[in-house]
């Protein structure tokens, strides 16, 4: 990601709308009054989505808000689509299916017109499955609560705004440990990051800050020194030899070029020091 390229606030789901909102917050502050799109197209149905949002970000004084919605790919739903992104400072992606996002959108106009928006300093945030689309290569499925086991994981590419990372969310609540490592066993090159629910990663400038109630783990698949991804039969266990994980909570930092975590430099929930 260029310096020159907006935030990304990468939110593990469930985020607070009602009391202190501090993941919201950080939108709002990266907002600097502009219009926010609240795109709900990963929802299967739209009911309730866009309204909650009208409420909880506008208890914080945003009013300029419109939603952007597709039900297929054909030219006149991506070009009306392409039209509520003009003039908007930001994107907001809601929760629902993250293949429904990539099949709809992936290469299309609207994934351009977002990648631009992102390009010249727009916030982009994404919540849940919103989340999982933000990098280049992104987890789709996979069983939780358990050991990955050989052929379980099914990835599919991104939205290609954060390169060098595969991300997950719902995190420890849903038990995906098994399955980010399995994600990492298949991608040693990309650090996989686990996202607690009611809890972000503000990614500015080659690195990201997390802010709310949970934490974030990073795996690292740099140093492995064996993996039985490619010799084991169909449901066997993951062996996974030399694996490093960090786990940042609110107020840490990890820088994405260095690949190395940095403890409570910065209050939760403020911007990280430019340069």
């Amino acid at each position: 990601m260029a310096d020159a390229a907006g935030p990304l606030i990468i939110i593990g789901g469930h985020e607070d709308k009602e009391d202190q909102r501090v993941i919201l917050k950080a939108v709002v502050e990266r907002l600097n009054g502009g219009r926010l799109v609240i795109a709900t197209v990963a929802s299967h149905t739209r009911e309730g989505y866009f309204d909650s949002y009208v409420s909880a970000f506008g208890a914080l004084g945003v009013t300029d808000l419109v939603e952007l919605y597709v039900e297929d790919r054909s030219q006149e739903e991506i070009a009306s689509a392409v039209a509520v992104l003009d003039g908007a400072a930001g994107l907001f992606f809601t929760g629902g299916d993250q293949l429904r996002l990539s099949s709809l959108i992936g290469r299309t106009a609207v994934e351009t017109r977002i990648q631009a928006l992102h390009a010249a300093g727009g916030v982009v945030a994404g919540t849940s499955a919103g989340a999982s689309a933000m990098s280049e290569t992104m987890l789709v499925k996979g069983a939780s609560k358990g050991s990955y086991r050989i052929g379980e994981l099914h990835m599919a590419p991104g939205l290609g705004l954060l390169g060098g990372v595969i991300i997950d969310q719902h995190f420890a609540e849903r038990g995906r440990f098994g399955r980010l490592l399995g994600a990492v066993a298949h991608n040693p090159r990309l650090l996989g990051v686990g996202v607690d629910e009611n809890t972000a990663l503000v990614v500015e400038s080659e690195r990201f800050d997390v802010i709310g109630s949970g934490a974030a783990y990073v795996v690292d698949g740099g140093g492995v020194s064996h993996v039985n991804i490619a010799e084991a039969k169909p449901e066997q266990a993951l062996s996974l030899f030399d694996v490093r994980m960090h786990v940042l909570s609110s107020g840490d930092s990890f820088d994405l070029s260095a690949r190395r975590p940095e403890g409570g430099r910065h209050e939760a929930g403020s911007r990280p020091p430019k340069g």
